[in-house]
């Protein structure tokens, strides 16, 4: 299990190394972590210390009156990396063109050791950017692809990467193998093996999304990787809603590729993001905004962004820690263990029906639900209007339903709140049906 790990040992200056301002930003949390318990727990009971998690939620500055249910979408930042976002902005505002290209700038190795640390891999893999479409979209955009090479994917995967993979195919020719995905699933080798059927002597690259954004649905994407690299194929891994969420090393993966949004689970500032290639296929990838050398092996030939936010860059050093202070293995259970809240509460109620599996195997803190009768944008709309509980109304090929997604600073009250509400809703529903019936 992680240790508690807090800011007096690991402090927030630690995102930039290369600063010598020791009064720059805080070296502690607004609220002081709670003492230690003397026994060890397991991360499923740390999973329902209300009293830890408590103080988690003091850590973040959340609405108290809007539910925000769509953490999918975007996570809000702790307190400490808002502070340090804004402290780093008005330090580069003093003399933008020397504190940005001389100072911060400089801090960049240091956090790609700390991203690399999180990761599991090595620093030399790394590339830090602003999102996991711009760091999906350098890997199909720089693969050395050619007319009538094939790839595979599913149309559950996220639409800005089938978009990309599109305009290759528009460009050059490529051919895009479709797979249509029944979902959810408890079926690690029927999951793998459709994607095994699909591969031919021509497929040069699989990509599997790690978690899907619609449903939450887990993928095998290990099992998927070693069939696909022992036919030569090379595999792409859309990790957005996976990295920071759920208790894992990239090198697990057995992928080549691997981009995720820092801005999700990392709670790092809107607009940051990750690559990562394996240091072998560094060279065979083009830089999608060029530089001296777009086709050398060096990793940071993918971080010629030209003038960026050093500021939101230099701040996701300050997540880390603050991730690193709860714990991969505590956070997950948490976000598993408030999904499994609701939906246990929910799921026998009249008309109501959910999408995702409980199991922390194949989901993580995404959940789907639908109420018969009702559009996913009309049970959106009653959660928001009537009870002010933000959510997302999905329809996506086969997939239709309201998606749901708790964090780690919500409360089992917050979502019993949820569940008052989904109550409710079915029932007007289901009385309204049968009312149309007499």
């Amino acid at each position: 299990m992680s240790t508690r790990r807090t800011f007096f040992r690991q402090s927030a200056a630690a995102a930039s190394a290369a600063l010598t301002l020791p009064t720059f930003l805080p070296d502690t949390f607004a609220n002081p972590m709670p003492a230690p318990g003397t026994a060890l727990k397991s991360a499923a009971e740390w999973a329902q210390d209300e009293d830890f998690w408590a103080w988690v939620k003091s850590e973040y500055t959340v609405s108290p009156n809007l539910l925000n249910l769509n953490n999918g979408g975007v996570c809000p930042q702790p307190k400490v990396v808002q502070d340090a976002h804004i402290r780093f902005y008005q330090y580069a505002n003093e003399a933008p063109s020397y504190y940005m290209w001389r100072i911060l700038d400089q801090g960049r190795e240091a956090l790609r050791s700390k991203l690399a640390d999180l990761a599991g891999c090595s620093s030399e893999e790394i590339a830090i950017n602003r999102n996991a479409t711009e760091g999906l979209n350098t890997v199909i955009f720089g693969l050395n692809l050619k007319a009538g090479d094939e790839v595979v994917l599913t149309k559950q995967d996220y639409p800005n990467m089938l978009n990309a993979w599109k305009q290759r195919e528009k460009r050059d020719g490529i051919k895009l193998v479709y797979l249509n995905l029944d979902l959810p699933s408890e079926d690690d080798d029927a999951l793998a093996q459709q994607y095994i059927r699909a591969f031919t002597p021509r497929t040069k690259v699989v990509h599997i999304t790690h978690m899907i954004n619609w449903i939450g649905q887990v993928m095998p994407v290990r099992k998927i990787a070693d069939e696909a690299h022992k036919r030569g194929i090379e595999v792409i891994a859309d990790g957005a809603h996976s990295f920071a969420l759920f208790d894992f090393k990239i090198p697990d993966l057995g992928c080549d590729y691997f981009a995720s949004s820092l801005h999700k689970w990392l709670c790092a500032p809107f607009g940051s993001g990750m690559l990562y290639v394996r240091q072998n296929k560094i060279k065979n990838v083009w830089a999608l905004l060029s530089n001296n050398e777009p086709d050398g092996p060096d990793i940071r030939k993918f971080e010629s962004l030209g003038t960026r936010s050093f500021a939101s860059e230099m701040a996701i050093g300050t997540a880390v820690d603050f991730h690193n202070s709860i714990g991969s293995a505590r956070k997950f259970a948490r976000a598993h263990y408030l999904k499994n809240y609701w939906m246990e509460r929910v799921r026998e109620l009249p008309g109501v029906r959910i999408h995702t599996s409980l199991k922390p195997e194949y989901a993580g803190a995404v959940a789907l639900f639908s109420i018969d009768g009702m559009k996913p944008a009309e049970i959106d709309g009653q959660l928001l209007n009537q009870y002010k509980i933000h959510t997302v109304g999905i329809e996506w090929e086969n997939i239709r339903g309201v998606r749901v997604t708790p964090h780690i600073y919500h409360s089992p009250k917050d979502l019993d709140r949820l569940v008052a509400a989904i109550e409710a809703i079915a029932a007007k529903q289901t009385l309204a049906g049968k009312q149309k019936k007499s």
